[in-house]
């Protein structure tokens, strides 16, 4: 006695699902780096919480010394830029396989819910995080900060 399989197009339909295949197509045909060469600007993720009357900013810039960031506030307006240098140790014979790191100008600005006590600001980088403590003000000012 033989069994019948039977089959339901349309039960096979909904197993698909196009925005997941549309998803991995754009990942990983247009966004993802050429393999043997990247000039994509570099990649700033940051975290902001608040505590009270502070915000506290965190910013991985891996990479980067802290004489090459340099962070702006205006009112609430934070802008925080780092030169990613590319290192020059190709060595005689040697050929690139990969690039995946980015080079170059990396930048965020973000806007936060009040303004910012500038002269009361501090910036401290380690390990590739820039941390930032900004307490709140309650009229704007502008300053630069040094990086420590």
């Amino acid at each position: 006695m033989t069994s019948m399989i039977r089959w339901n197009p349309i039960k096979s339909l909904s197993r698909i699902d196009p925005f997941a295949d549309l998803d991995e197509l754009f990942r990983g045909s247009f966004l993802r780096p050429a393999m043997g060469g990247a000039d994509l600007a570099p990649d700033m993720r940051i975290d902001v919480t608040e505590d009270g009357g502070t915000y506290h900013v965190k910013a991985d810039i891996p990479g980067v010394s802290k004489e090459d960031i340099d962070v702006s506030i205006n009112d609430n307006q934070v802008s925080i830029s780092a030169e990613v240098r590319r290192e020059s140790t190709k060595k005689e014979g040697e050929r690139q396989i990969v690039t995946e790191r980015s080079y170059g100008q990396a930048y965020r600005s973000f806007t936060l819910p009040a303004a910012v006590s500038s002269d009361k600001a501090n910036a401290h980088y380690e390990n590739g995080v820039l941390t930032l403590t900004l307490p709140k003000k309650d009229n704007g000012s502008s300053r630069k900060l040094k990086v420590s």
